[in-house]
């Protein structure tokens, strides 16, 4: 029986090239000299640290460019809330998503059901199988979940027949 798994994986390589990228960016441009900008990870947080408002949105356009570089999705990063750090700078924790979360896997069931394709989902762990009895419902279900509007970037994977 024909199937495939849904998976959303991070390479974190290309994720620590990026934010080397990044670092080397921000020790060259003229708008960054003299300031205390900084990115580094440790595990699956990035912490982004800049001198005010401006600079940390700078920073964030810095790390969609350097990660669509890198062809790591900018959707995997989830910020989080913006907080005061020491000497008037400013800190954010960014989120790095791999694996798909409970409450998008229910969803992503959901809305292959709703749409009748003659195939069946399992969730597993932090991925989903998605069997069928013909490879046309599979790419059809393919079809419908790159259509849908997510906020994490899903890969097709294990396609067998």
């Amino acid at each position: 029986m024909p199937s495939f798994d849904v998976v959303s994986k991070t390479d974190l390589a290309e994720v620590d090239n990026a934010l080397a990228g990044i670092t080397r960016e921000v020790a060259q441009r003229y708008d960054f000299k003299g300031s205390k900008c900084s990115v580094e990870r440790k595990e699956m947080v990035i912490t982004v640290l800049a001198d005010d408002d401006l600079k940390l949105k700078t920073m964030h356009e810095l790390m969609a460019v350097h990660f669509t570089r890198r062809k790591v999705d900018p959707r995997v990063l989830d910020y989080q809330a913006v907080e005061k750090a020491s000497g008037n700078t400013v800190r954010q924790t960014v989120k790095i998503k791999d694996g798909i979360e409970a409450t998008l896997a229910k969803r992503l069931v959901k809305e292959i059901k709703d749409s009748k394709i003659k195939a069946q989902v399992a969730i597993q762990g932090d991925e989903l199988r998605v069997t069928g009895k013909k490879r046309d419902d599979l790419q059809e279900a393919i079809a419908l979940m790159r259509k849908l509007e997510l906020d994490q970037p899903l890969q097709f994977v294990n396609m067998r027949d």
